[in-house]
């Protein structure tokens, strides 16, 4: 069985987001269903058929996020030895070797990417470059518009 990497943060969020919708969104959207089920005829009942609707989609994502906390390898990057090398959950600075640009990511799970955050998934073509590569190295990144090359700056343990 394949394992998917979560950072200990990733993982709580996920643990928050199944505690909510199993104690207060279900016994909610079974409240409104029953609530829709005293106004009589359910085929022309549009908050029936919202709040079924609404059910299906949380019962969905309670196995989803069930099965991804039990197919989990939670990688904990503090208690891993800071060796300057680029791995999963590391916050890596870059620098853009044409503009000199600096920016900054942390390499996260599919589900905790979000680059408005700078945190990128570990699929990401820029996280694959990186990851194995240390603070100095010069890594090619293939993005769309070309290749895109960026000297690994810092890579921090945070």
């Amino acid at each position: 069985m394949q394992k998917f990497p979560m950072t200990v943060e990733g993982e709580k969020a996920l643990r928050d987001e199944l505690q909510r919708l199993k104690t207060i969104d279900r016994p909610k959207v079974i409240a409104s269903i029953a609530e829709a089920r005293e106004h009589g005829d359910l085929k022309e009942n549009a908050e029936y058929h919202a709040a079924r609707e609404q059910q299906g989609f949380i019962e969905g994502r309670i196995q989803d996020i069930e099965g991804k906390l039990s197919n989990a390898q939670v990688i904990d990057i503090k208690s891993i030895a800071h060796t300057g090398k680029v791995l999963f959950g590391s916050t890596v600075s870059i620098i853009n070797t044409e503009t000199d640009d600096a920016v900054e990511y942390r390499i996260v799970g599919e589900d905790e990417a979000d680059i408005k955050a700078n945190r990128i998934s570990i699929t990401s073509p820029i996280a694959r470059a990186l990851v194995g590569k240390e603070e100095g190295d010069v890594v090619r990144v293939q993005v769309p518009s070309g290749i895109v090359e960026y000297e690994i700056d810092e890579v921090k343990h945070i």
